[in-house]
């Protein structure tokens, strides 16, 4: 089973440490040469300043890159639905189809607190109106009116569709039983919460049999985010937090893999030499001990051992 790589920013501005990674874009464009050619297949736009910011910052990525896809983080209620619609949908088609949404979960507005409770389930609520107002808006042939609980549209259309028009895929998470049953409905990827393999694998379970319920259990794919710490700073916080060589990574991810894992999120790789040894050495061994697996199935001991010989030799 291939598995792709997606590489989460951070903040690492030599002049600024809390400075995001696009804070100069020209510093940026050079990283994202180098993220795009070392194997990487996406990076993810999620700028603190927010979602006007994201939009912005997206365009210029997908204009600097050629293949990678830009994954672009993004909250309901701050821009009306038809409005988001069109934009996103220009993006979409202007890269080629290389866009795609991840839906995150934010607190109401103060506004909407004044006519309606604000609570976990009502955040949920809009983010399910929002995404079925955007799908429609990507896939009708003429113009709509809705009246929701959360939006109201006349005559929404947008007229120049992006190339995968409601086919744009969508990223979500979430732990709670309200959340899985609106990724069930909507997300094309699943971005799981950190754990131990058998931890994942629970998670996996619930999200697939919300799927289920709306004849999606089999389209769904399942990301995982893996922070790599240096070496020098090995005591890791939680299980899918790893410090050390290639190949002990490797090694550490394997579990997940074997669970139907198809992305690995990459966090705290920010630096060129970084970026370039997590695609040299880390991602091209997962990549090579995963099809060395698939061939001849080996035993676990013996597996581990040829993956660190390996590593030794160069030879992954």
């Amino acid at each position: 089973m291939p598995i792709e790589f997606t590489h989460v920013p951070g903040k690492t501005h030599p002049a600024d440490s809390t400075a995001p990674f696009f804070y100069d874009f020209l510093e940026t464009a050079t990283k994202l040469s180098l993220i795009e050619d070392i194997g990487f297949q996406k990076i993810v736009v999620d700028d603190s300043a927010g979602l006007l910011t994201n939009m912005d910052i997206a365009a210029r990525a997908l204009d600097r890159t050629s293949t990678l896809e830009v994954v672009l983080t993004h909250w309901a209620g701050v821009i009306e639905p038809a409005v988001a619609a069109r934009q996103l949908a220009s993006l979409d088609a202007k890269s080629g189809g290389r866009l795609s949404l991840r839906m995150l979960s934010e607190p109401l507005n103060d506004d909407d607190a004044e006519t309606r409770p604000v609570g976990h389930t009502i955040v949920w609520q809009r983010i399910d109106e929002y995404l079925v107002l955007l799908k429609r808006l990507w896939s009708n042939d003429r113009p709509f009116d809705h009246e929701g609980a959360f939006y109201s549209v006349k005559s929404g259309y947008v007229p120049r569709k992006g190339p995968h028009g409601a086919d744009m895929t969508i990223r979500m998470g979430g732990q709670s039983g309200t959340a899985l049953r609106v990724a069930g409905r909507h997300a094309d990827i699943f971005e799981l919460a950190p754990g131990s393999p058998g931890e994942v694998l629970q998670l996996m379970e619930r999200v697939r049999s919300a799927a289920a319920e709306h004849g999606r259990a089999g389209k769904l794919r399942f990301a995982l985010p893996v922070r790599i710490r240096s070496e020098d700073n090995a005591a890791c916080r939680k299980a899918v937090e790893i410090a050390g060589p290639p190949a002990q990574i490797a090694l550490s991810l394997l579990p997940y893999a074997s669970l139907g894992i198809q992305e690995f999120m990459i966090v705290g790789v920010d630096r060129p030499r970084e970026i370039a040894m997590a695609g040299r050495e880390t991602i091209a061994l997962l990549r090579n001990t995963l099809v060395r697996r698939e061939a001849d199935v080996p035993q676990p001991e013996a597996f581990a051992s040829r993956v660190i010989r390996g590593a030794h030799t160069g030879k992954a």
